[in-house]
């Protein structure tokens, strides 16, 4: 198989960016330097909020900015494009449109991986940033897939948890509010925890959770060594 490079369109936040590439490097089964991954890295930082236009209104379009991230890695010959941020697929269409190479959807691969792991599952209990509940951004995906989803009771505390890991991402001990929403998740029938935020795949998942979870960062990770060790697309 030939390897193939990787564009990362980063920045989003910067430390869930360079978690991602710790993991890919972690995954890959490498005896020396030339078996690892190729990534074309743009670690920027000052793509315009997500939040401040999905959520607060006013904020400047992310798209246009994702668009030209996407054309330069293109340019330095990316074969193929990854995002490892969950909101920022809300612009997942405007990228793809931007550039000739595929870009991975990871809404998709997360819940295609859920479904292999858990064919007979029902419901997911999700993990995320208000935004993405905002805009449906996995609702859309589960009921294509017919999947319920839920969000946990605590939702607000859970989105102030990513501000403050964007805030200070050296945090790595454990949460009382993480550790609330997923007991409300699961005592309301989620058959799995899914983290759809970069930034909470930081902290990983609790200890001794009783129904799996699915760390979305992990998994495109995961699927990053796939493609670039030569996998089809």
């Amino acid at each position: 198989m030939t390897p193939r490079a990787l564009g990362v369109i980063g920045g989003m936040g910067p430390a869930a960016t360079v978690e991602f590439m710790r993991r890919v490097i972690e995954a890959t089964p490498a005896r020396d330097d030339a078996d690892h991954v190729h990534l074309i890295v743009d670690n920027d930082p000052h793509i315009p909020s997500r939040i401040a236009a999905l959520l607060e209104g006013g904020g400047v379009d992310p798209g246009p900015a994702l668009a030209a991230i996407a054309q330069r890695l293109e340019a330095a010959g990316a074969e193929a494009l990854v995002i490892p941020c969950n909101t920022a697929h809300y612009y997942l269409e405007h990228v793809a449109n931007a550039v000739d190479i595929p870009v991975l959807d990871l809404i998709a691969l997360t819940l295609d991986h859920v479904h292999a792991a858990q064919p007979g599952i029902g419901e997911i209990g999700l993990l995320a940033s208000t935004a993405v509940r905002e805009t449906g951004l996995y609702a859309r995906a589960c009921e294509k897939r017919g999947l319920a989803i839920r969000f946990p009771a605590n939702q607000e505390a859970v989105f102030a948890l990513i501000r403050q890991l964007k805030a200070d991402p050296r945090m790595r001990e454990s949460r009382p509010e993480l550790e609330a929403a997923f007991a409300n998740l699961v005592e309301n029938g989620a058959g799995c925890v899914v983290l759809a935020c970069t930034e909470l795949c930081l902290l990983g998942q609790p200890p001794d959770a009783p129904v799996p979870v699915y760390d979305t960062l992990q998994i495109l990770a995961e699927e990053v060594v796939r493609i670039g060790r030569g996998a089809p697309l």
